[in-house]
C-alpha cells in the first residue's frame, strides 16, 4: 500500500502518517521519488486506509496495480520536470520534440529519401519499424537487422536519433546496437519480460499504451521499465479501442493531462495510429499540443500509395512542415497568451 502526500505536505503531515500506522503496528517506510512523497506499508484493510485518506496533507492512498512507485509522482510547483534525452533530443523541457518516418522500413534508398524529408520539414527524431507486428501473418512484416541498418545510416546522414521497435526479448541487444531509443508498441506493453528486458538496457524507452489499457496499467508497464533501472521512459498515447469506426482507434486525448496528475515521466501522443486517416492527423496534432504533450509522433511518407504498411495514415512531408509550425505555434500561444498565425 502506498499513502501519497500532497506537493504541498508539511513534514508534519507525513508525521501524522507515520504515527497513525505505528500506533496500529505496521512497519511504515517513507520515500520521494520524482518528487512525489509517499509512505510505504503492506497492505492494511479498508478501514485504516480510509482514516489515513482523511489525514490533512494526504493526496490519495493506493494499492494493488496503482501502487506503483517509480511510474508515479507529480511535480511540486517549482520543481523541474522529469526529462529524458534522446541525443541531442530532450522531451519535458518544453521543446516538443516532432517523432516522424515511415510505419515500417521499406529499403534503404526510400527510407534515405524520408528521411531527409522529414528532417527539412522540422522533424527531431526519426522512426520506422524494422520488426513490424501486424494483425495478419502473411502483411509485411519488416527487414529485420537489415532495416536496422538502413535506420542507423539515415540517422547518421540526417543526425536524427533514431526510435524503433522491439518486440522480443532476444532482439534487444541488436536492436540497441542500432537505436537511440527504443519502442515498446501497443500489444506488446503488457509483455512484462519484454519490459524487464529493455529496463535492463541503458537506451531510453518510448512505450506505448496498450489499446484497451488502463492508466493504472500503463504507468504499471512502465514500471516495469523504471523497476530495471532505466529512468529514461517516455509515454505514448496511441488511441485506444472503442465501439466507434470512423477512426482507427479513439484518441483519448484526456490521458494527456490525466497522467499529468500522476506522473513526471513526458507524454507524446501518436495521432496517427490513433486515427488512421491522415487528414485527421494534424488537427489532433494540433490538440496534443494543447492538451500539454511533450511531443507527437507521426508517419510520414514520400510516396503514401506505394507504402507497404499503414498508407492511409501517411502525411506527405510538406504536411509535416505544417503540423510541426501549428503545434509551436499552439506551444507558443499557450507560454506567452497571445497566437500568431503559423
Amino acid at each position: 500500500m502506498l499513502v501519497f502526500l500532497r506537493p504541498d505536505a508539511d513534514p508534519a503531515a507525513r508525521e501524522r502518517v507515520l504515527a497513525l500506522l505505528r500506533g496500529e503496528g505496521i512497519r511504515a517506510d517513507h520515500r520521494t521519488t520524482g518528487g512525489q512523497s509517499f509512505v510505504e506499508t503492506p497492505p492494511a484493510g479498508e478501514r485504516l486506509r480510509d482514516r489515513l485518506a482523511a489525514l490533512p496533507g494526504v493526496d490519495r492512498v493506493e494499492t494493488g496495480l496503482a501502487a506503483v512507485r517509480l511510474a508515479e509522482g507529480r511535480v511540486a510547483e517549482g520543481e523541474p520536470a522529469r526529462t529524458v534525452e534522446v541525443g541531442p533530443v530532450v522531451f519535458g523541457d518544453g521543446s516538443f520534440p516532432v517523432i516522424a518516418g515511415p510505419c515500417a522500413v521499406e529499403g534503404r534508398e526510400v527510407l534515405l529519401e524520408i528521411a531527409a524529408a522529414v528532417r527539412q520539414a522540422g522533424a527531431s527524431l526519426l522512426r520506422g519499424g524494422a520488426f513490424k507486428p501486424r494483425t495478419s501473418p502473411y502483411s509485411f512484416q519488416g527487414l529485420g537487422e537489415e532495416g536496422l541498418k538502413a535506420l542507423r545510416e539515415a540517422g547518421d546522414r540526417t543526425g536524427l536519433p533514431v526510435v524503433t521497435e522491439v518486440m522480443d526479448t532476444r532482439d534487444v541487444p541488436l536492436v540497441a546496437r542500432y537505436a537511440d531509443m527504443l519502442q515498446v508498441g501497443s500489444r506488446n506493453m503488457q509483455n512484462f519480460p519484454l519490459l524487464a528486458e529493455v529496463g535492463r538496457q541503458p537506451k531510453p524507452v518510448l512505450l506505448k499504451r496498450g489499446m484497451a489499457a488502463t492508466l493504472g496499467e500503463f504507468l504499471a508497464a512502465a514500471e516495469y521499465v523504471l523497476a530495471g533501472g532505466n529512468r529514461g521512459v517516455v509515454l505514448c498515447e496511441r488511441g485506444i479501442r472503442a465501439f466507434g469506426d470512423e477512426t482507427r482507434n479513439t484518441l483519448d486525448l484526456a490521458a494527456v493531462p490525466a497522467l499529468r496528475l500522476r506522473t513526471d515521466l513526458p507524454v507524446v501522443v501518436d495521432p496517427s495510429h490513433a486515427t488512421g486517416r491522415a487528414e485527421l492527423v494534424r488537427p489532433l496534432a494540433r490538440a496534443a499540443a494543447a492538451a500539454g504533450a511533450d511531443g507527437v509522433m507521426v508517419e510520414v511518407h514520400v510516396r503514401p500509395e506505394e507504402s507497404l504498411c499503414d498508407a492511409r495514415q501517411a502525411l506527405l512531408p510538406e504536411e509535416l512542415e505544417r503540423l510541426a509550425a501549428e503545434c509551436h505555434a499552439v506551444r507558443s500561444a499557450l507560454r506567452t497568451g497571445v497566437y500568431t498565425e503559423a
